[in-house]
């Protein structure tokens, strides 16, 4: 019931996350996106996975998964580089910001529809691993958990390019924060293995992808790496709404 003539949250948070997926499945731009995804996932997949040897089934899909990483990478970077930024250029980011939803709900519906997107592109990568079951033994267990790696890992990389995109201009300055942020916490582990002691456990504590991807392509479920992606992105999505709401109060 409406409060003070502003609307239930859920439904303004439904209402974006309706139009941001019209955005990207109503459009040429999404489906292309997913088939270029697609496309490489598979030529990865025949070319490192499969390889031109026998190899245990446990060992293709842990390079299955090693590689869709680096997919998902790109997929949920260029995904996040429109979820605010496009708002700004269209010029429809004023009337989103004196609307009745919080900064949060509109971080968070943007944040939610394009998490959909990117389960729906590797709901469609699913016949890629399954492949396996032709000439070998899957384990459902090792499928299910690596995919579980691979939406957590998306889901902290989104976070940090809609925070980008939360206070950029444009798709450079966007692009060029959201790299640059995504490289310095993807390289923490190359510090880690020359800096000793309490330092170095840190920056590999910090690293995005090397240890806390590893137990989840070896088909390993861990709480303590899924709370670490899972903190990333809360991270980032807080500072996106703080950005936009610093924005508020100076316009």
């Amino acid at each position: 019931m409406a409060t003070n003539g502003r609307p239930p949250a859920l439904a303004g948070v439904k209402l974006i996350m309706r139009r941001e997926l019209g955005a990207y499945f109503g459009t040429r731009a999404g489906w292309v996106l997913i088939a270029l995804a697609l496309m490489v996932a598979g030529i990865l997949f025949n070319a490192r996975a499969v390889g031109d040897s026998a190899r245990y089934s446990s060992d293709v899909l842990h390079q299955f998964f090693h590689d869709s990483s680096g997919v998902m990478l790109a997929a949920a970077f260029l995904v996040a580089m429109r979820t605010i930024v496009e708002e700004r250029r269209s010029g429809t980011l004023p009337l989103l910001m004196n609307s009745s939803l919080t900064e949060g709900e509109i971080v968070f519906a943007k944040y939610a529809a394009a998490m959909v997107f990117l389960a729906a592109l590797w709901a469609f990568s699913a016949y890629i691993p399954s492949l396996v079951f032709l000439r070998g033994k899957v384990s459902l267990g090792h499928l299910a958990t690596g995919y579980l790696g691979i939406m957590l890992y998306g889901s902290a990389v989104l976070a940090v390019g809609i925070w980008a995109s939360s206070f950029a201009k444009g798709w450079i300055v966007a692009g060029a924060a959201s790299a640059a942020t995504l490289a310095v916490m993807h390289t923490f582990w190359l510090l880690a293995r020359v800096v000793e002691g309490p330092l170095g456990d840190l920056l590999g504590a910090l690293a995005m992808h090397d240890k806390h991807f590893l137990p989840f392509k070896q088909g390993t479920l861990s709480l303590y790496h899924s709370v670490f992606y899972l903190a990333v992105t809360a991270v980032f999505l807080s500072l996106a709404r703080n950005g936009l709401e610093a924005r508020r109060w100076s316009s």
